[in-house]
């Protein structure tokens, strides 16, 4: 039914208005769009304007009784306008649309509904201070008056304009244009009838008219690339099966547990198809990689990032969509999958965090509204010339808002276990890879970079505040005072470091000749003068098998043979040094080649014993680490370490205990980093009685020689190393020896086949 309505052009819209509209300049086209109360000498009535380029004849529908009033072109073919003049009282309405071929579409008009972000939202990320912005920014399937849509916010301060684009529209800047909401600088619009799977993307005009297409940097979720569209997401809809596993993790202090990390990049931990051609997916990983980690003892699972990014080469470092997990495995309901069945089989789940930097990518961050938004402007604070990438602006509020949002989410939505924050060095010094010149100091003429302190400190106050027993991990590699230490102690807040001057002395020392290594003895006591300032985790990481600098297996000095006794050594020393444990995928199988990010593991290493042997060390050392408590309750306490000896630097040799409070947990390490083997090492004994070896990493089990101490050794009365007793030991070349305290002296010794020498 179409019903006849007096019809006259509404005083209220001008030829200017209607061409802003046009060319997609108008700041807010709902001063014009939509239905707007119209007063003409004493009647008021409703009137309906419409912009639809794509439009032959145009009616407004009442839903309710189906009437259908006629639409009229004024000032532009594209413009249309409807006088209601028997309209009392406003209601959701629909137009029907005849294009120029013919066809009809029903659609809800955009510019009817009100805005969805508060006053208080507003305010809030104008302080900096919103934590759930990402529910208000974004894309978000929701409805409104009864109708079912999505509803777009995006932040463009200084944007003259911005319009919705995807399949929805044709990829038409003209058809969904935003309104921007006051001085917050976020532009909004609820886009009716569409939902969940839509691709799209913000058009922008600078000042001048310039236009630009980027993705939103609130996005859930991306084309794989190399498309770059953002797809309308609902991560709320996954039913979780991980609340006895989250409420075990609340009552958890990290610092005490022990924890083993195995360091993953999902693109090439495993492959699959004829080639290796094909990624496996969220859901694939979540059964064959978790399957894997279980069975070999590690606690959680560290993930190079997995937030969007355009480039393999860049290992996922340089991101583009910080809220969406990657296109390349999956959706985010598989992401969430994995994560759930991490947490079903105990294992937690740490990503890389990349808030340092992003790179320059058209569709990305990078003057994101024409102007330097979310990057400084001067590039002496806002470039990092090494990687070709732009440094946030930590100073400003809605930046950092969106950082902090961003650690939460993650957290929030993906039931993350912690984030391991990458280069924080590069973000707390102002001068870092720059020489003089290049940097601009701070306030107080300083080196220091006092905005991303704060943002680093605030940032762990929220995480730990939302969510205890998560771990917020440095990668900072200088010798900056208390990162992880608690920012009431004038900390940054941290509650662990990585300890890349261990990794580096460490690689350094094993990297040598065994014959040159008493004069670098140093270097692997080193460490412990600083061990107990920081809650330090031991990393022999990514960036240490790449670019040259060849596989943990292929860095060790020697024949075959020694190459694998060096690194089970190198590991089982590892293990026994106070700190948590991180070890990136391929070293525990003996990788030969240097990792590369575009192919496989090489697992058919596993058909060859020695790498078996290898494999098998690492997982036993796992399972010690997890039932020994003197290997991770007092990790970051003095009273959990005691040298034995560190002095014999001729025979590279050293031996040190791993404690507790009680004397029936103690451990006694002795390494031998030398293949010469010794018959009778005499070692200092703690307390008198029967040493049970409980680990070896010269066991034939783990492809050694095996030599040892026939699964035990009783003390003698004989002083040694300023104690009353001692052992005398059967010391195996290029080996980690592990013993422990049976008490009475009586006690029988324990034979352990797979760990036991001759």
């Amino acid at each position: 039914m179409t019903a006849d309505a007096e019809y006259s052009t509404s005083p209220s819209v001008s030829m200017q208005d209607v061409e802003k509209i046009a060319r997609n300049l108008h700041h807010d086209p709902f001063t014009i769009l939509g239905p707007h109360r119209v007063t003409v000498g004493n009647h008021e009535f409703w009137v309906i304007r419409a912009w639809l380029p794509d439009a032959a004849q145009v009616f407004v529908r009442r839903p309710q009784d189906h009437s259908e009033y006629p639409m009229h072109q004024t000032h532009n073919p594209h413009f249309f306008e409807c006088v209601m003049s028997d309209w009392k009282d406003l209601s959701v309405y629909q137009f029907r649309v005849i294009a120029e071929n013919g066809h009809e579409r029903y659609i809800h008009d955009p510019y009817f509904f009100l805005p969805q972000i508060s006053d208080l939202d507003r305010y809030l990320f104008a302080m900096g201070d919103h934590h759930k912005i990402y529910e208000k920014l974004g894309a978000h399937p929701l409805s409104v008056e009864g109708v079912a849509g999505v509803y777009f916010a995006v932040w463009a301060p200084n944007a003259r304009n911005v319009s919705i684009i995807g399949d929805f529209n044709q990829w038409h800047g003209g058809k969904h244009q935003m309104r921007v909401l006051g001085g917050s600088g976020i532009w909004e619009l609820f886009v009716p009838d569409i939902g969940v799977g839509e691709k799209y993307k913000f058009e922008i005009k600078d000042q001048a008219g310039n236009r630009m297409i980027k993705s939103d940097p609130y996005g859930l979720a991306f084309e794989k690339r190399p498309q770059t569209a953002s797809i309308v997401t609902d991560v709320d809809g996954y039913s979780w099966g991980d609340t006895e596993y989250l409420e075990e993790r609340r009552r958890r202090n990290p610092l005490q547990q022990p924890i083993s990390i195995y360091e993953v990049h999902l693109g090439s931990w495993k492959r699959k198809g004829q080639e290796g051609e094909d990624f496996l997916s969220y859901r694939d990983l979540g059964r064959e990689l978790v399957a894997y980690v279980k069975e070999m003892g590690y606690t959680h699972i560290e993930l190079l990032p997995i937030a969007e990014h355009p480039l393999d080469g860049s290992w996922g470092y340089q991101v583009t969509g910080y809220f969406a997990p990657t296109a390349r495995f999956g959706t985010p309901d598989d992401f969430q999958f994995f994560v759930d069945h991490c947490h079903q089989n105990g294992i937690g789940v740490i990503l890389d965090w990349v808030p340092a930097h992003f790179p320059r990518d058209a569709h990305g961050l990078a003057s994101f509204d024409g102007t330097h938004l979310y990057e400084h402007q001067d590039p002496r604070k806002g470039e990092h010339k090494d990687w070709g990438t732009l440094i946030f602006n930590y100073g400003r509020n809605e930046v950092r808002n969106f950082l902090v949002a961003n650690a939460l989410f993650w957290l929030e939505k993906y039931h993350i276990d912690g984030l391991r924050v990458d280069a924080v060095a590069s973000m707390i010094y102002l001068d870092y890879s720059r020489k003089a010149g290049e940097w601009i100091p701070n306030q107080y003429g300083g080196r220091e970079n006092l905005e991303a302190i704060d943002f680093l400190k605030r940032l762990n106050e929220l995480v730990f505040g939302y969510y205890p027993g998560v771990m917020m991990i440095a990668e900072e590699s200088t010798a900056w005072p208390g990162v992880s230490k608690p920012t009431y102690l004038g900390g940054l807040g941290f509650n662990f470091k990585w300890n890349m001057g261990w990794m580096n002395d460490f690689l350094t020392y094993f990297s040598k000749d065994p014959i040159y290594r008493k004069y670098h003895h140093n270097m692997i006591t080193f460490a412990l003068l600083y061990a107990f300032h920081e809650n330090f985790i031991l990393v022999l990481s990514h960036d240490e098998v790449v670019h040259g600098k060849r596989s943990l297996l292929d860095k060790m000095p020697g024949d075959f043979w020694q190459k694998f006794a060096n690194l089970r050594t190198l590991l089982a020393f590892m293990f026994g040094h106070p700190g948590k444990k991180l070890l990136f995928m391929g070293a525990e199988i003996g990788q030969w080649q240097e990792w590369q990010e575009n192919k496989s593991l090489d697992w058919h290493l596993l058909d060859y014993e020695p790498h078996q042997g290898l494999q098998r060390l690492v997982s036993d050392l796992n399972r010690l680490l997890q039932t020994e408590p003197a290997l991770h309750s007092l990790d970051f306490d003095y009273r959990g370490f005691e040298w034995i000896d560190f002095q014999d630097s001729d025979h590279s040799v050293i031996a040190f205990l791993r404690k507790t409070d009680h004397v029936d947990d103690t451990l006694l390490f002795v390494c031998n980093f030398t293949p010469h083997y010794h018959e009778s090492y005499r070692i200092g004994a703690p307390v008198a009685g029967f040493y049970e070896e409980v680990f070896n990493s010269d066991s034939a089990y783990y492809w050694g020689s095996n030599k040892g101490n026939h699964g035990g050794i009783h003390s003698e009365p004989v002083p040694w190393h300023g104690r009353s007793d001692s052992l005398n030991l059967q010391l195996p070349p290029l080996a980690t020896v592990v013993l422990k305290i049976k008490m009475p002296e009586t006690a029988m010794p324990k034979v352990e086949p797979e760990t036991d020498g001759e």
